[in-house]
């Protein structure tokens, strides 16, 4: 276990923008993402997610031993959302809490896996991919839906997985985690290749959909706490 300085944005941009600016901003910053692993042995791994409730979203980090999955911390943060819901747009609404919680947090993991997606997005810059650039930490999107794009079925047996695709780009891949249960839809957020995305996503599996990092940022996120 690692302990170090907190995460904190390497650089950052006001988040009450309009959707036109916010859109042209999501833009310049998408094409800023590494697509390629650019990091070295994991030994930390967290997940991220956010919940909303009465107008206030609540922001989990878990971190996790890679690749025992023992949970070594985790922290919340809460701030009132003052950006409205527009699909594409969601990172203007998460983010600020997940920053807050990430600048909470005493450790700094190796990476970061967010539920939501990173470049499988209509201007490939979802949530993984943005939190991700502005702290500058590789990070995962692994998320449930599909927001983007187009893909076959991968088969039925775990650890199978397509691709997704959009205007003729793989954005991403459709991941089976579990035999004979939906899939997930991963993608790179930055700093890491698919294909390393995909093998973590599957190593952080524990017999669930969802891999143990982000399972967890989501129970947490939604008020229910490991034992």
């Amino acid at each position: 276990m690692r302990i170090t300085l907190n995460i904190i944005p390497k650089t950052t941009h006001p988040w009450d923008l309009d959707p036109v600016s916010a859109i042209a901003l999501q833009r310049e910053l998408a094409a800023k993402v590494t697509r390629e692993t650019a990091f070295g042995p994991v030994t930390t791994i967290a997940g991220v997610d956010a919940s909303y409730r009465e107008g206030v979203a609540r922001a989990a980090v878990v971190a996790f031993s890679f690749p025992s999955l023992d949970i070594l911390d985790y922290v919340t943060a809460e701030r009132p959302v003052d950006y409205p819901y527009i699909p594409g747009l969601l990172s203007f609404r998460e983010a600020p809490a997940v920053l807050d919680a990430l600048e909470k947090f005493p450790l700094t993991p190796d990476l970061l896996i967010f539920d939501g997606h990173g470049i499988a997005h209509p201007r490939r810059l979802g949530i993984a991919s943005h939190v991700g650039l502005l702290v500058d930490k590789p990070s995962i999107g692994c998320a449930k839906r599909r927001l983007v794009g187009h893909y076959d079925e991968p088969a039925r047996e775990r650890g199978n997985y397509t691709y997704l695709q959009d205007d003729g780009e793989i954005i991403g891949a459709v991941v089976r985690t579990r035999t004979g249960v939906k899939p997930v839809f991963v993608s790179i957020g930055h700093r890491i290749s698919l294909n390393a995305a995909i093998d973590v996503v599957l190593v952080c599996g524990r017999g669930y959909r969802l891999p143990e990092p982000t399972r967890w940022a989501d129970r947490i996120a939604g008020g229910v706490y490991p034992p």
